[in-house]
């Protein structure tokens, strides 16, 4: 009997987010939050004590990640680009794979890189194991993702307007990863010492077209499946624009959008990793290091 593969639910539609970011690439890039996470990324390397010469870049989609790994001395030995057309104009060697779908053979790499490039990913779960299975021992895998409180104030805006006017509500941002659910999974993936942090960026905008023209020139308007079908009406829009402004604009009324950015970062197993230490085994007991007075249980100061 054969067993059928599980099926992974597909939540977003990569052809449509192929073709709005090739639609994001022939306008004006509003590139600035992928400049500051590539920027970020090639910072943290800095302060790890390696040299890394095989390196992959992963669905970043730009240039940004291998241009600030590049000015540090850092050559990305081939990056992946889910759209063929945008694929041929980036910098070469560059091959055309979907996230999700790495080219790499095992044990060929001792550097992933990813600059939001992720945050689409169905099974992220599957594609760290292939990040993992990628990595030579003791090699990194470094990535910074759109993490879930990313545009919280869209949503919420779009959620009050469709519920007063359609009677219904449309997932029209995408659902974006938790940061306290990608720990967990980089430990399952078979990473070890895993680490996660976040960072939220507030980015101010005269109104709520010129954020929605943003996020169209970063390719990244909605590309849910379960989107309407049916446009959006110019009515939902102009209420969501309204109660965006009431509910996030400042004083001098310019409105507020969140970007949360999520850093992750695990090793291929080594030997020469250093092991998480058995409960109890600590060498400084927390009193010590903190040189306090610790009283056994029950008993009180001066009792």
């Amino acid at each position: 009997m054969h067993h059928m593969p599980p099926m992974t639910m597909q939540h977003f539609d990569n052809h449509l987010a192929g073709r709005r970011r090739l639609r994001a690439a022939r306008g004006e890039v509003a590139d600035f939050l992928l400049t500051d996470v590539a920027e970020d990324i090639a910072d943290r390397l800095l302060l790890v004590q390696r040299t890394f010469t095989d390196i992959a870049d992963i669905a970043t989609p730009t240039d940004a990640l291998r241009t600030a790994l590049a000015a540090r001395r850092w050559p990305v030995v081939l990056a992946t680009e889910a759209v063929e057309e945008l694929a041929r104009r980036r910098a070469a060697p560059v091959v055309v794979a979907a996230p999700d779908m790495l080219p790499f053979a095992e044990q060929s790499l001792d550097l992933a890189v990813s600059a939001l490039g992720l945050q689409f990913v169905d099974d992220l779960p599957g594609l760290f194991v292939q990040v993992r299975r990628a990595l030579k021992p003791d090699g990194l895998f470094l990535a910074a993702l759109l993490g879930g409180d990313t545009l919280i104030e869209l949503r919420q805006a779009f959620a009050a307007a469709e519920s007063e006017l359609d009677g219904g509500l449309s997932p029209r941002v995408a659902p974006f990863a938790d940061v306290r659910d990608i720990g967990g999974l980089l430990q399952r993936a078979g990473f070890a010492l895993p680490v996660t942090d976040s960072d939220r960026l507030t980015v101010r905008y005269r109104d709520v077209f010129a954020l929605m023209r943003d996020l169209r020139a970063m390719g990244a308007t909605n590309p849910l499946v379960a989107r309407r079908r049916v446009p959006l009406k110019r009515a939902t829009l102009l209420r969501m624009a309204a109660i965006y402004h009431a509910r996030f604009a400042d004083p001098d009324g310019r409105i507020r959008a969140t970007f949360q950015v999520v850093t992750l970062s695990g090793w291929a197993p080594h030997d020469s990793q250093q092991k998480p230490l058995r409960p109890g085994s600590a060498k400084a007991r927390l009193a010590d290091a903190l040189k306090a007075v610790e009283w056994p249980a029950g008993e009180k100061p001066g009792g």
